[in-house]
């Protein structure tokens, strides 16, 4: 079982749900440490009172708020626990959406809300149930780490989860990094449509979503402690310089398909070829020719 987070409870209308929160995800990370090169010791960061001029355990270690330079106001662990706020230990439901009604910028890390006892199994199973049948998302609001947060939550099989939400105001203005404004063609856009419908795939299972730098550096950290040649990096595919955009869109539909298996050939608009005009002559030569059959034919 996951270490516990937080405990509280769901509170929806006049339902209570105990509950307590755990980690939904694993980070699978390789994780480094920092070492003095000469000797390969171990480099830490050490925590020194800067009054005293010591180092302290953690048991003399508190939060504190710097009023001013000269005033810090402590703040116990026992006073956030405390605060007058409704959702200091309830995850307080303020309503319900439909999850495509929520711009996914604005959703964060997930985390599982699983029931606290017995007691609390019927009212969490009811939430379940009518979450999973309304097809709604519940928005919620909830305070964790010294400040409130707006959270969603949703329901995973037969589990609660509570993802972390940014406010409206922490989302920046897209606007700011608009692309400059060119026409597209519909041949542009259907070429492109191709390109998505051959690489649509009905999960993320496969070697395509696994994690292959954390399998490159695996290899690299083996090889060093083994003492063997580092493996060679596969030379990058260089592209291009983009001159037919149409050709690109075909050819890399050809190669999506292929890479699955499909040998047909993609259906793609090709772009519209330029009519060929016939060249002028030049006027002088054209007098020069009609100068000459008349004086061919007088003779």
């Amino acid at each position: 079982m996951p270490r516990t987070i937080w405990n509280g409870a769901i509170s929806f209308g006049l339902v209570t749900v105990p509950i307590h929160v755990v980690g939904a995800t694993e980070n699978h990370s390789i994780q480094f440490h920092q070492y003095h090169l000469p000797d390969m010791g171990r480099v830490r960061v050490r925590k020194v009172c800067e009054l005293e001029d010591r180092e302290v355990s953690q048991a003399e270690i508190g939060k504190g708020y710097e009023y001013a330079r000269d005033q810090v106001v402590p703040i116990t662990d026992d006073d956030l626990r405390n605060l007058p706020l409704p959702t200091a230990k309830a995850i307080e439901i303020a309503g319900f959406v439909p999850l495509e009604s929520i711009d996914p910028i604005r959703i964060g890390d997930g985390y599982y809300l699983a029931p606290d006892g017995q007691v609390a199994a019927k009212p969490y199973m009811l939430l379940v149930k009518a979450l999973g049948r309304s097809s709604k998302v519940a928005v919620a609001r909830y305070a964790w780490s010294g400040r409130e947060r707006l959270g969603l939550l949703r329901v995973r099989g037969d589990v609660l989860v509570l993802h972390a939400m940014r406010w409206p105001d922490e989302v920046r203005d897209p606007s700011e990094v608009e692309p400059p404004q060119v026409e597209v063609t519909e041949e542009e856009v259907d070429g492109a449509l191709a390109l998505v419908d051959s690489m649509t795939r009905e999960d993320l299972e496969g070697d395509e979503f696994r994690d292959r730098y954390t399998d490159a550096l695996a290899e690299i950290i083996e090889a060093k402690r083994e003492h063997q040649p580092l493996p060679e990096a596969p030379e990058p595919e260089q592209p291009g310089q983009l001159v037919d955009l149409m050709a690109a869109l075909q050819e890399s539909v050809q190669k999506a398909r292929t890479a699955r298996g499909e040998g047909e050939t993609a259906e793609v608009h090709e772009m519209p070829k330029p009519k060929k005009t016939a060249k002028k002559q030049p006027a002088k030569k054209t007098a020069a020719k009609k100068t000459t059959a008349r004086k061919s034919r007088s003779a």
